[in-house]
């Protein structure tokens, strides 16, 4: 989904329950935000210090090893489910560092050369490349996307286990494992097959914070109250700014997901709510005054700019998500099968796959803990996205039948129509999370032995088979040396395009990669993208081919090499006019059907040159 308009999030005020008879005579900080039970010393803060340590070290560690295929191997070695959309990300890690060179475009015309593409309208995930730019610059896009991969998992996993263990004050254990949960279930370990921008979710926990601290701002009455909301009012909106251009679609989803838990609590505990109302409303006018200022441009560009997009392009009936997959188990954990892979669109869209075991023990959770209205509230949301994410017919054990599924009443609203369906599942995986967390930190902190081991003993039984496996690799072809050593230089013309052979489309954008391999330091026509081209100038995957192109990617398939006409020639020369290309590109021992693109290579332009590991036809003028 493309959005990107700034994000109004409600108040979320999370307070303690009463306790029950049998209850720890203890100070309940499962649900506070700082207010049912004292601060923290500074003494106590220093204590637990070496233990955050540890525990994010560990969740490092454990990242690391679930994206060691690609930190080992990332120059020839690919994610093995979704190689096409690595492609794309590399390409646009690699365009980033071009804003430190003075181009501030967000249309890029390196890519579909001459029209360019809307890089807002894309997933450019522009701040991830500008904080990786030196490792680019230095080893390659294809290394600084292994570096993003492990570091997404690595540093959404520590941001989630600090808001719950240092904000909402839960047990080390429990905030361990509610962050490990955030980090690597099924959903997020589906989305760390190159889809970066879901899985950079290290600023949410930020942003939930800022909303907490707000909520429980000092009375009105006390000294500074107006420079501290305006304070975390003006960090809201920061950023909010900065994560529209890590990633718009976590932004969207979290601001839904706030406002549905926010409008829960209000109806639960609506006297709290009050208290809260004129800090939360204070801190959200700055946030949204400052980040429409930001953003003002950027979302110009998106949503009016050249090439920007009117819809999104991807049919919400097709990506809705499988009502089995909710009690199936992804291929990635390690109590998954291949079976279910019929229940998904795609191998990055494993977002429901909880298993039967774990929505029965989150489901006991939060009738366990009934009294804390945080928890209902979380439940209450729980059941409205989880029920979004089917679509607007319902698809059960992979028929799509014709049932209404409740996202229907969304399928005409601006923006989130163009949303993925299923990935509303996604912000479950933080709210059950909460819920879990919260159970485990309630049991150890009661005085009843039974119940300290019992609880976390259920939950771990219910998330041993959702542990995910590490992420699968394949081998690839290395980009040629003609790139990385730079003898591009020698046949690109200042202003015109490199064309590769064949050239690169959605279904087969890996040579996009060779643009990549250059720091994208010249454009390429064609390739994978979004952009407004299909009928009515709606949003289309990819653009046409030119007759060229077909030609070659009809070779490059079958392998028949055809008769060169007049005819073909003449298009040839059209096609190289329009492209603003000044050379044609073939890999030298890459292509299957190398020489018969070789042939037809021959018969367009005549004899090409071999230059390091490809070979190089001049056209144009």
């Amino acid at each position: 989904m493309h959005t990107g308009l700034p994000v109004r999030v409600s108040v979320l005020r999370v307070t303690s329950a009463p306790r029950t008879a049998g209850e720890a005579e203890v100070p309940d900080t499962a649900e506070t935000t700082g207010q049912s039970a004292s601060p923290p010393t500074a003494s106590s803060q220093r204590r637990r210090f070496p233990v955050d340590v540890a525990v994010c070290a560990g969740l490092v560690v454990a990242a690391a090893i679930l994206v060691n295929g690609l930190l080992t191997n990332p120059t020839t070695g690919a994610l093995a489910l979704n190689a096409n959309d690595q492609a794309l990300m590399e390409w646009m890690l690699a365009v980033a560092t071009r804003f430190f060179t003075g181009d501030l475009d967000l249309v890029s015309h390196l890519l579909n050369a001459p029209d360019g593409v809307n890089l807002m309208g894309n997933t450019s995930v522009l701040v991830i490349g500008l904080l990786l730019t030196p490792v680019t610059l230095a080893f390659g896009a294809s290394v600084s996307f292994a570096v993003a991969t492990f570091l997404n998992l690595a540093g959404t996993a520590v941001a989630w286990y600090l808001l719950f263990a240092r904000t909402v004050r839960l047990h080390w254990a429990a905030a361990a494992i509610g962050g490990a949960f955030c980090a690597f279930a099924p959903g997020t370990m589906s989305q760390a097959n190159s889809h970066l921008h879901m899985t950079a979710q290290w600023l949410l926990p930020p942003i939930v914070w800022c909303v907490i601290r707000l909520a429980n701002s000092p009375d009105l009455e006390a000294p500074g109250w107006s420079r501290r909301v305006a304070a975390l009012g003006a960090l809201l909106g920061l950023l909010i700014t900065v994560q529209l251009f890590v990633g718009e679609e976590p932004l969207f989803l979290t601001a839904v997901t706030l406002a549905l838990i926010s409008l829960a609590y209000a109806v639960l505990a609506p006297r709290k709510v009050r208290s809260a109302l004129v800090p939360v409303v204070g801190g959200l006018f700055v946030a949204a005054g400052l980040s429409m200022i930001l953003l003002a441009y950027p979302l110009w560009v998106q949503f009016a700019g050249p090439q920007h997009l009117p819809n999104g392009p991807f049919s919400a009936s097709f990506f809705g998500a499988d009502l089995v997959g909710y009690v199936s188990y992804s291929p990635l954990s390690i109590g998954g099968s291949r079976e279910a892979e019929r229940l998904v669109s795609g191998p990055a869209e494993y977002n429901t796959f909880f298993g039967l075991p774990l929505l029965l023990v989150v489901t006991g959770a939060a009738i366990w803990q009934w009294r804390r209205p945080v928890v209902v509230a979380s439940a209450v949301t729980s059941v409205i996205l989880g029920t979004l994410a089917l679509g607007p017919q319902l698809i059960i054990d992979g028929e799509h039948t014709q049932h209404w599924g409740p996202y229907s009443l969304l399928a005409n609203v601006p923006i989130v129509d163009s949303a993925l369906p299923t990935r509303f599942a996604l912000p479950l995986i933080p709210v059950m999370a909460l819920v879990l967390a919260m159970a485990i930190d309630r049991a150890l902190r009661d005085p009843r032995p039974a119940l300290r081991f019992v609880v976390p003993a259920v939950i771990a039984v219910a998330l041993l088979p959702v542990v995910p496996k590490p992420l699968p690799t394949v081998d690839r072809d290395p980009v040629p040396r003609f790139f990385t050593e730079g003898h591009w230089r020698g046949c690109v013309r200042p202003g015109s395009t490199l064309v590769p052979v064949p050239l690169p489309s959605p279904s087969q954008p890996d040579h996009m990669r060779w643009a990549a391999g250059a720091d994208a330091a010249f454009a390429i026509p064609e390739g994978f993208f979004i952009a407004p081209y299909a009928e009515g100038g709606r949003a289309s995957v990819g653009i046409y081919s030119q007759p060229t192109s077909q030609l070659l990617n009809e070779v490059a398939e079958t392998g028949a090499i055809p008769v060169i006409t007049d005819e073909n020639r003449a298009r040839a020369a059209e096609d190289v006019a329009y492209w603003k290309a000044s050379c044609m590109v073939l890999a030298n021992g890459e292509q299957p059907q190398e020489a018969a693109l070789r042939t037809t290579l021959e018969g367009l332009f005549g004899p090409g040159r071999q230059v390091a590991d490809v070979t190089v036809w001049r056209v144009g003028s």
